[in-house]
């Protein structure tokens, strides 16, 4: 998951580029005291300068250091932040000639950037901030000295070159910053947009389970009464082998799906106790193997062993063998489609993460589309839902769903942070 820095427009994006800001203000205020100062040879107050530099060197220290810390960030200590600049600003202007000051302009930048980022009335109180700073600089500052060398330029000349070198570093610093908080402003929108098709996945979902929930409710009734009535039948047509067997057969499929019907129940149960299995990697995936061999028999599964990973104890949630089981059943179907029941089950650890790799020998995904959107299928049978489903508990799971194309076929990989679901 992305850092909360680069994903929303606030107070912390907008901290963050004053920290940039004011390391650049530093340099270009040094640099520019010590030219006025030794090649201009101007007579500055350079002593009360140096001190006004290095204080917003050091707050620029603890401002990098507060940027560090846990606890969030609120819109009043961003503006905090603006008025320290906006008074050091100001009190460097003051030792520099005031509002005759070309560079006076630069209390402009904290406006432009919290217009971006905070509320209007934040807005509001930074523009207050930059207006007494300006007037006062209006009516109290101490006069910019002339040059002393003989030829020097004259005073309007060198208003009208600061003009110029002020120009430039207003351009360029709104453009660069700006451009920065407008990208963070489209990595918002992409990230709204992103959490709204999430929504709508989960709310097909939820459907599809309200109505699972009813039908299992009314089939319980029917199969009851077909389980009674099967062995009745067989014993009246004990003498007709070839009906007892079909009879035999559909006891089983009874059986089987009163015991999914129970499973469903069960995991419902589960679902709601949120409390999770405490097994190992190995035994986790050999209750999968187990359960899937009997869904389908005719898969023809490979499982290459990993020791480092078969030993990770997991604290596992009802929905991940739901999960597995899903996409496996998958990779049957698609490599059904070119005639092959070969599917494989990677299981292995990349440094933090669990990943569990399901490889088909089918077409493969069309590159096109989304691989994931609820009811999308290449299969002519099935819901369309496992991977919407596996990639809803990959997400529940702070993990992720991975599908590519192989030379072969298609690869899906379920990837789990270690942390959490891995026992501590």
């Amino acid at each position: 998951m992305p850092h909360r820095s680069t994903q929303r427009i606030g107070p912390f994006a907008l901290t963050r580029t004053l920290a940039w800001l004011r390391i650049c203000a530093i340099a270009g205020q040094s640099s520019a005291v010590l030219v006025a100062a030794w090649w201009m040879q101007l007579a500055i107050p350079l002593l009360p300068l140096l001190l006004g530099i290095g204080l917003l060197g050091v707050f620029s220290v603890f401002a990098a250091w507060r940027l560090t810390q846990p606890w969030p960030l609120r819109e009043w200590e961003a503006v905090g932040h603006i008025a320290f600049d906006t008074l050091v600003l100001g009190y460097l202007l003051y030792f520099t000639g005031g509002a005759s000051n070309p560079f006076v302009t630069l209390l402009l930048v904290p406006i432009a950037l919290s217009a971006a980022a905070l509320s209007g009335r934040a807005v509001l109180v930074v523009a207050a901030l930059a207006g007494v700073a300006y007037a006062s600089l209006f009516y109290s500052y101490v006069p910019l000295p002339l040059p002393m060398a003989a030829g020097s330029p004259s005073r309007f000349t060198l208003h009208v070159l600061g003009m110029g070198v002020n120009f430039v570093i207003m351009a360029l610093l709104l453009s660069f910053f700006i451009s920065r908080l407008a990208h963070v402003l489209r990595l918002q929108q992409l990230e709204v947009q992103r959490v709204r098709e999430r929504a709508l996945r989960d709310e097909g979902i939820l459907a599809i389970a309200t109505q699972a929930a009813g039908a299992a409710h009314e089939l319980n009734t029917p199969l009851s009464t077909m389980r009674t009535l099967l062995p009745e039948l067989r014993r009246e047509h004990a003498d007709d082998e070839t009906l007892a067997e079909d009879l035999a057969l559909l006891e089983t499929q009874v059986d089987r799906c009163r015991t999914i019907l129970r499973e469903m129940v069960a995991f419902g149960k589960a679902q709601l106790s949120q409390e999770p299995e405490r097994l190992t990697v190995a035994a986790f995936i050999h209750s999968c193997v187990e359960r899937f061999q009997l869904l389908r028999p005719e898969a023809e599964l490979a499982l290459p062993p990993d020791e480092d990973a078969a030993r990770i104890v997991l604290r596992t949630p009802p929905g991940l063998r739901h999960a597995l089981l899903n996409l496996l059943n998958n990779a049957v179907d698609a490599s059904a489609i070119n005639h092959s029941n070969a599917v494989a089950l990677r299981v292995s650890r990349d440094g933090d993460w669990l990943q569990l790799c399901v490889r088909d020998h089918g077409p493969g995904f069309d590159t096109d589309g989304g691989l994931t959107l609820l009811g999308l299928s290449r299969k002519q049978t099935g819901l369309g839902i496992g991977l919407a489903l596996a990639e809803a508990t990959a997400e529940r799971l702070n993990g992720e769903l991975v599908a590519s194309n192989t030379a072969h076929g298609a690869e899906v990989c379920l990837r789990l942070p270690l942390a959490v679901i891995a026992e501590k």
